[in-house]
């Protein structure tokens, strides 16, 4: 599953766990190793030490570190952000892979992350735009675009948690 941060992924998870699927969260595996680093947790901590590792060891890497943790049937691996990341699920699972985007517009996506007021949250528009530049220049925009199934979130919670649960018990 992918989607820009702020779309609905978090809402998505829930509902995928309510409907008994198995969650792995790419960025657990990033906080957790950047943690172990010493790595402050904000946005810039975080993001900045996914984006080294990605330098220093491809744009594949979070995908491999991940790989250990799928143990197959109903999973969702929450978090993919590109193309190369994509691959290494398709050719580690092959046609079991099939990914699944949460989109919202920018807008929309920019006050919700401002009213979570979490320690990645932005602080400004700007501060919300060079996120979304980063996400974007790792290749998020184009697993998106490859996504199986969209599903939009521009509507209410409940509509939206509605659209999903509907997505995933036909996956079942």
């Amino acid at each position: 599953m992918a989607g820009m941060p702020g779309a609905g992924k978090e809402e998505f998870v829930k509902v995928a766990q309510e409907v008994s699927f198995r969650i792995i969260r790419m960025g657990d595996v990033v906080r957790t190793e950047a943690t172990s680093k010493g790595i402050p947790t904000d946005d810039q901590g975080v993001g900045g030490f996914a984006h080294s590792e990605r330098q220093i060891h491809g744009y594949d890497v979070w995908a491999r570190r991940t790989i250990p943790l799928i143990k197959g049937g109903n999973t969702i691996v929450d978090g993919c952000r590109g193309k190369a990341e994509l691959d290494v699920f398709k050719r580690e699972f092959n046609d079991d892979v099939l990914v699944i985007a949460v989109h919202s517009s920018p807008r929309t996506r920019y006050m919700r992350l401002m009213a979570r007021d979490r320690d990645d949250a932005p602080r400004s528009w700007t501060e919300f735009m060079q996120r979304e530049l980063r996400e974007l220049g790792w290749g998020l925009g184009k697993v998106i675009a490859l996504a199986d199934i969209m599903i939009v979130n521009e509507g209410t919670l409940e509509a939206f948690r509605e659209s999903v649960k509907k997505v995933l018990v036909g996956l079942r």
